[in-house]
């Protein structure tokens, strides 16, 4: 008993004599002279403090990390912090590839329903077709599991030249395949196509690696088919990396033309130059429009800015997003990492293109786009406010156009909402349009390549059949949506457009679907009325 009290005795003692030591290493730094106590050193106290006095265990990496993102927080909306996992999320659409299977798919009443193999990828090197279900990943089950998109994408990407066994349904065969991971390429370029017979069209999702090689292969292959004049659709492109964005434009822009500026407190001016790698250019003339809207940013609004700065090109759509601030990422050892603003992106007239916002107010400023819509920015022209202070001349003509705030388009486009009713939107919300898709090509895809041997001849002469509509329609009341006719008609030139893309995306490729859904886009059209009429402002 003696033996047992003297052990606590001791523990007590030690515990006393730590907590003594924090304490006085505490008070030995609320000791130091103001000048030698830094807000370095008071952090570094705190984050002590909480690890040795705190009454609770606590996780240490997680308060770091809190405190880290508390910080940036406090700082302009892009500065962020992100763990391992999400670094690697972040970065890896931009770096041009990942290690996969090679397929693009969508989860239909869970299950993995393949809708294209990646040509010459591993999945179809083993003889995986779309159409194909996946049911079960490595002997587990991901059918009818209620499992999200990301955990899926988990389980079947991987380090290259690992394998995974998955088990696929086929009609009613079950087949089992296994697949030798490979690097798959992300594509940058959605669409590249010749609109008539002397326009191209190219649409990209991002600025990434790959980003210029790709618009060089587009345009090289649409001048070989005689391209002489070009519609860039950077609409709903939220950016990437500045560097793709100068390296684009050195193919658009007289060589050594400025391309983009960054300047910032601790950041001296830094001019980027477009070059294209020694040789002309792969378009610097002929007629060109840009298709931009609010959700076009970063370095979509870097590109646009340029192209109108030099009047080189005309904007036609809606206000850009607004972002010019520019991220250096910081990373750490472990994988996570800061992105930080450092500077301010301007165009090569000075135009500061970032849009106004209060340090810490992410809320505010992510409502930016909600209160365009409200104020009637999106729908009306003259909704559009121009501060008189920010306004620049282009560099070539004179022109009038304004900073403070995303790139004003030179041919404004209005939000057209009288086909996006309430019917529509719930139909979309339930994921029910895609679902009739692909019940639809499961059951036709044979009979629409017999019948159409070209996406050209697809889109076309097929037509969304009443009776496909009228299939819509029962899918949505099986499912408890609310029938609106009224709706339901305002909406059925939305639904065929929509219909008609998808359908095409998964039996031909993914740009049939813009081949198809141009034909509607207001934007996309008022793009080609201008290129092709007397309006175009740079003859």
């Amino acid at each position: 008993m003696k033996k047992r009290i003297e052990r606590y005795r001791r523990r007590m003692a030690g515990a006393t004599a730590a907590a003594i030591m924090t304490a006085g290493a505490i008070a030995s730094c609320m000791a130091l002279p103001p000048g030698y106590f830094d807000a370095q050193n008071k952090l570094r106290m705190a984050e002590q403090a909480i690890k040795q006095l705190y009454v609770d265990t606590i996780n240490e990496d997680k308060l770091v990390e809190d405190a880290i993102r508390g910080m940036l927080d406090n700082l302009d909306p892009h500065s962020s912090y992100s763990n391992a996992e999400e670094t690697k999320e972040l970065n890896e659409p931009l770096q041009g590839n990942f290690s996969g299977i090679g397929i693009t798919f969508n989860m239909n009443q869970d299950t993995l329903y393949v809708i294209q193999t990646v040509s010459g990828g591993p999945s179809e090197r083993v003889g995986i077709l779309p159409g194909d279900r996946i049911i079960a990943v490595n002997d587990t089950s991901i059918a009818g599991q209620g499992m999200k998109n990301s955990q899926i994408t988990k389980k079947l990407r991987g380090p290259k030249g690992t394998e995974v066994d998955v088990t696929v349904l086929r009609t009613s065969d079950t087949i089992p395949f296994r697949i030798k991971r490979d690097d798959i390429p992300i594509y940058s370029v959605d669409a590249s196509y010749m609109v008539d017979d002397k326009t191209g069209y190219i649409r990209l999702n991002k600025f990434a690696v790959d980003t210029p090689e790709e618009v060089r292969k587009a345009l090289k292959d649409l001048k070989k088919q005689g391209m002489k004049q070009l519609i860039l659709d950077l609409t709903d492109n939220g950016g990437g990396y500045l560097q793709a964005a100068v390296e684009l434009l050195g193919e658009f822009l007289e060589p050594g033309s400025l391309a983009v500026y960054t300047e910032g407190t601790n950041n001296p001016r830094l001019n980027h130059f477009a070059h294209p790698k020694g040789r002309k250019p792969l378009f610097d003339e002929g007629k060109m429009v840009v298709m931009l809207n609010q959700y076009s940013a970063s370095a979509s609004e870097i590109t646009a800015g340029a192209l109108q700065d030099y009047d080189r090109a005309m904007t036609v759509g809606r206000r850009s997003f607004g972002k010019g601030l520019v991220q250096r990422p910081i990373p750490f050892p472990d994988g996570s990492m800061i992105r930080l603003t450092v500077a301010h992106y301007y165009t090569p007239t000075g135009r500061d293109i970032q849009k106004p916002y209060e340090k810490g107010d992410k809320k505010a400023y992510n409502k930016d786009i909600e209160e365009r819509f409200e104020s009637g920015e999106l729908m009306h022209a003259d909704s559009l406010k121009y501060v008189d202070s920010l306004r620049v001349a282009t560099l070539r003509l004179g022109r009038d156009i304004y900073g403070g705030g995303g790139i004003y388009p030179d041919r404004f486009v209005a939000l057209d909402t009288t086909e996006y009713t309430k019917y529509y939107r719930n139909i979309m919300a339930k994921g029910l349009l895609n679902r009739y898709v692909i019940r639809y090509v499961d059951s036709h895809r044979a009979e629409l390549l017999k019948k159409y041997k070209t996406d050209d001849a697809y889109v076309e002469h097929f037509e969304v059949s009443p009776e496909m509509l009228e299939g819509i329609k029962e899918l949505g009341d099986a499912e408890g949506v609310d029938f609106n006719e009224e709706e339901f008609e305002k909406s059925a030139p939305l639904f065929k457009s929509v219909i008609k893309a998808l359908i095409g995306r998964d039996v031909y490729e993914n740009a049939t679907y813009f081949k198809v859904w141009n034909r509607h886009d207001p934007i996309f059209r008022e793009a080609l009325r201008v290129i092709n009429s007397e309006e175009y402002l740079f003859h």
